[in-house]
């Protein structure tokens, strides 16, 4: 027998009734058992400027500061005022 085992990361929220509703649809044909091991972080966890400092540090993202990627101007597009 050959074990193979899969995880997926996915986010959600746990409703008033304590029921788990993911974010996005699982990329899994079911029906299926599954196990869910749920992390539970602060608030601040959160708050999309959170996430957006840890990626702005991660080297993952280091070529993006690269002068070959800065391919905009200021005069591109137009402004949006909304």
């Amino acid at each position: 027998m050959e074990i193979v085992e899969k995880a997926i990361e996915a986010q959600g929220m746990i409703n008033k009734d304590h029921r788990l509703i993911l974010d996005e649809s699982l990329p899994v044909d079911g029906p299926k058992r599954v196990r869910v091991i749920i992390l539970l972080g602060d608030e601040e966890d959160l708050v999309e400027a959170s996430w957006l400092k840890v990626a702005s540090s991660n080297e993952a993202f280091d070529f993006l500061k690269s002068p070959s990627e800065d391919i905009y101007t200021l005069g591109d597009g137009k402004p949006f005022h909304g």
